[in-house]
């Protein structure tokens, strides 16, 4: 059997009890190791064979999970934050289903929920934004040319841009050919919720300007939105007495 389980966006204590219980009883880990915080590596049983899978192309991550099934083993491929965003996950799925050997996934708290955290923000304000767009900019990995970062900022919606952050002067490009301005509110998060995070409040028109004078250039979030200064927004309307829900009823007019 084979568990994919999300590591969380790096301190070792937002992996889920799932993941954990998980990591405890594997015969084999695989880990996402440019990533993922080894620390998690100390919840590894005794004997338990460990490899790193930034060193292994997807053939090699195959055969290890082929001879480990073979033995009747449980194996963990471990992924930062939750696996279904950038996580590559699907073409080994495809594989595992095409070798009959079965598996399942465990969800994990994504980067991008790390990163709000840091900043204390919330993506979805009522009257500001209900939006969040998680994209990248193309790099030497092309993205639909439907989905380009100029075209998304034209949404003007709150937005996480993952894998862009060597990237910040074409980044900061883009975004301004959409709905944001050089004052639009920004911020770099790096290594979200790890011991050694970074928190850079900046602008759209200052991006690549902050980058350079914080030394950020990888292992960050680019966050962009008018959530992130908003002082203007509307009170949520499953709170307000005025309003009646399923579970009470609002005050009379």
């Amino acid at each position: 059997m084979v568990h994919f389980v999300g590591a969380g966006p790096g301190a070792p204590d937002l992996i889920t009890m799932r993941g954990a219980d998980l990591l405890r009883r594997a015969d084999c880990i695989i880990y996402a190791g440019s990533l993922v915080n080894p620390a998690l590596l100390a919840l590894a049983r005794d004997g338990c064979t460990i490899y790193n899978s930034a060193e292994m192309t997807l053939e090699q991550v195959l055969e290890v999970l082929q001879e480990q099934e073979s033995q009747n083993h449980e194996t963990v491929r471990l992924h930062t934050g939750d696996a279904s965003i950038y996580g590559a996950i699907r073409e080994q799925m495809d594989a595992l289903d095409r070798m009959k050997i079965p598996y399942d996934d465990t969800p994990g708290v994504s980067s991008f929920c790390g990163a709000a955290a840091a900043l204390n923000a919330e993506y979805t304000l009522p009257g500001v934004s209900q939006t969040v767009i998680i994209t990248r900019l193309a790099g030497r990995t092309p993205v639909p040319p439907r989905e380009s970062l100029a075209e998304l900022a034209k949404h003007g919606a709150s937005m996480v841009v993952f894998l862009s952050a060597g990237l910040l002067p074409e980044v900061q490009k883009e975004l301004l050919r959409g709905a944001y301005t050089e004052n639009t509110p920004a911020a770099l998060v790096y290594k979200a919720t790890w011991p050694e995070e970074k928190v850079v409040r900046c602008t759209v028109g200052t991006l690549a300007q902050s980058g350079a004078l914080h030394g950020i250039r990888k292992t960050a979030l680019v966050l962009v939105g008018d959530f992130l200064q908003a002082t203007a927004y509307d009170r949520s309307k499953l709170y307000d007495p005025d309003f009646t829900t399923e579970y009470r009823k609002g005050n009379q007019a």
